[in-house]
């Protein structure tokens, strides 16, 4: 069982940036693909951004290339989203989620592990 808890949600105005933590309990870490997700109102969960175990494969969904980065610590068994240039439509709950598969794939059944959820509110 992973244990996943996200960080750093809150409110922002339109152009500011935030940055989103994502912290995982035990040993295995190191061997998770991680992937960030997000729920806006009314919207059905959709994929935001992916990371393989090493980091070195990675994805983002179009909505946010060249605004938002995903990265990874393994030493200290955390994932992060930076993200820049924020807009109203990326208010949502943003859910971090791990998968024993060793790539990253977009996809919400591949995951097995999944945070509680941290909200993220932009203004305009």
């Amino acid at each position: 069982q992973v244990q996943l808890v996200e960080f750093g949600g809150g409110l922002v105005q339109a152009g500011g940036s935030l940055r989103l933590s994502c912290a995982a309990d035990g040993r295995t870490f190191s061997s998770l693909s991680m992937a960030w997700f997000r729920q806006g109102p009314g919207k059905e969960r959709e994929f935001v951004a992916a990371i393989s175990w090493t980091g070195r494969t990675i994805r983002y969904a179009d909505s946010v290339k060249g605004r938002f980065t995903i990265s990874r610590d393994n030493a200290k068994n955390t994932m992060y989203l930076q993200m820049n240039s924020l807009k109203p439509e990326d208010t949502a709950v943003y859910y971090c989620a791990a998968s024993f598969r060793s790539m990253p794939i977009p996809t919400i059944a591949q995951y097995d592990y999944w945070g509680q959820g941290t909200q993220v509110t932009v203004s305009s």
